[in-house]
């Protein structure tokens, strides 16, 4: 009787690990959907708002769009502009007023543009990040 009692605790282990390494995934919790991202830009050219530090713009691409923001020197950020409390709704983009703040102009959550998190309003995840890469004058936005 005891050997079957072990049998059934290391498959019920083996089980819950299974479902614990099955929902760890970040991605797969996102509400914002996962679309291929990959442009290059020249900020020299292209967007000149980008040339001063706190400067940020608006480009295709993402999900719902996505927002640019130059943190320092050679320190940039990109997140997609759907609200992640109604990624769906076209209404329910990011609007920055106030840089490094933005805010979804349908539930009033606020994020701030350096890392992506809530700040304020309903939203209790960030917004969806892309990486950057920096080589002056190119800036390189993915999510490969």
């Amino acid at each position: 009787m005891g050997l079957f009692f072990n049998h059934i605790k290391r498959i019920a282990f083996f089980s819950l690990f299974i479902l614990f390494i099955q929902g760890c995934s970040k991605e797969d919790r996102h509400p914002v959907p996962l679309v291929p991202v990959e442009f290059r830009i020249n900020t020299e050219f292209q967007y000149i708002e980008l040339n001063s530090i706190g400067g940020w713009v608006n480009v295709y691409g993402g999900f719902g769009g996505i927002v640019i923001y130059r943190m320092s020197v050679d320190e940039f950020t990109a997140f997609d502009r759907a609200c992640p409390v109604h990624p769906y709704d076209q209404e329910a983009r990011l609007v920055v007023e106030d840089p490094p703040i933005a805010r979804c102009n349908v539930c009033e959550s606020t994020y701030l543009l350096l890392d992506g998190s809530p700040v304020s309003g309903p939203a209790r995840h960030p917004l969806r990040q892309y990486r950057t890469v920096y080589s002056e004058p190119y800036l390189f936005v993915t999510n490969y």
